[in-house]
């Protein structure tokens, strides 16, 4: 494959291996282009309507990789079938101290640590209104400014929401991500009833009295099935659109030999060796609820058996993003492709 062979090898040496910056020169690459990306013609791919949204290809681009939304046409123009930006908070913040994204070549893998550095909501908002609309739909993953309190979260997560409900086809809210102080505290049952109770109010108000857009929770690999099935009755009693499953993991299981000197590295796993858990997280949450909850799959896809073997264990969607850097665009014509079939 080109990609892997020379794509790849080159981007792996830019910039000294400096991951961080070799993903914002792509970045800036792909948002140079996308102006143009605009007129590329995707080929037809199998589409389907979940939580009332029509994605033209179940494949997305998971939060992470465009935060600030800079080169959103260009990822339809690449085959996804949505993308999902963010994770973005109330205040605009820098993150965490740099390095803070490493390759585990080995493993597939990648470590981060970013602490949802990302423009603010408002810039996020203003970008969004210039670009006009999009190809594919538009997720909007909300997360939790680390200067807000823990107690004071609700509010920050409104802020943003309504700063940002008429671009988005769907929120994701974020409260699993291992980087911010405090946040995944908001997976417990009190705290994510009063955060649910909060967001929904906000979104019917927003929606004016029409149906309001779809609210998914996005959770942790590293809960157990008694916490799931606790944060599940949550989202039920809120009526939750559906589920995103999962989000980087703290464990440093499956890891190869080659890559046991960056296992130490603070910050979430994500790739291949979180693939099964993943799964299992998704199976669950699927028996948990006949199948009636819709569930975006995510974590450790990187061929077309892995999208399928993930669709199989319950989810309706699919996102890849450590895949893609790893696999490149044809990934995703690769997904479609075996789907069409």
């Amino acid at each position: 494959m080109v990609y892997k062979s020379v794509v790849r090898r080159a981007l792996f040496r830019m910039h000294g291996g400096d991951a961080e910056r070799v993903h914002e020169t792509t970045l800036g690459a792909l948002a140079a282009v996308s102006p143009a990306a605009k007129l590329v013609r995707r080929a037809p791919a199998p589409g389907r309507t979940v939580f009332g949204v029509r994605f033209p290809n179940p494949v997305g681009l998971a939060a992470g990789l465009d935060k600030n939304g800079r080169a959103l046409p260009a990822w339809g123009a690449l085959g996804f079938g949505f993308v999902e930006v963010g994770t973005v908070t109330r205040h605009p913040q820098p993150g965490n101290p740099k390095p803070r994204l490493f390759r585990l070549r080995a493993s597939e893998a990648i470590i981060n640590r970013m602490g949802f550095n990302n423009d603010g909501a408002q810039a996020l908002a203003d970008r969004l209104a210039r670009l006009g609309p999009l190809s594919v739909p538009l997720g909007i993953s909300l997360g939790k400014s680390k200067v807000t309190p823990v107690e004071e979260a609700v509010e920050d997560y409104q802020v943003s929401l309504r700063a940002l409900y008429r671009f988005g086809d769907y929120f994701a809210v974020n409260i699993s991500s291992p980087n911010t102080p405090g946040l995944r505290s908001l997976q417990d049952r009190g705290a994510l009833t009063e955060l649910l109770g909060g967001l929904n109010a906000t979104a019917r108000e927003l929606a004016g009295g029409a149906a309001p857009k779809p609210i998914l929770v996005k959770i942790a690999p590293d809960l157990t099935d008694e916490a799931i099935g606790e944060l599940l009755e949550v989202c039920a009693e809120h009526g939750v659109s559906g589920l995103i499953a999962t989000n980087t993991t703290l464990s440093r299981d499956g890891l190869a030999y080659a890559d046991q000197g960056l296992a130490g590295e603070a910050g979430g796993l994500s790739g291949r060796p979180l693939a099964a858990r993943a799964r299992e997280v998704v199976r669950f949450v699927s028996r948990q609820t006949d199948g009636a909850l819709p569930i975006i799959g995510v974590g450790g896809i990187a061929s077309a058996d892995d999208a399928k073997r993930m669709l199989d264990a319950g989810a309706s969607l699919l996102q890849v993003y450590t895949g893609f850097i790893y696999e490149g665009p044809g990934l995703v014509r690769r997904i479609n492709r075996s789907l069409r079939g």
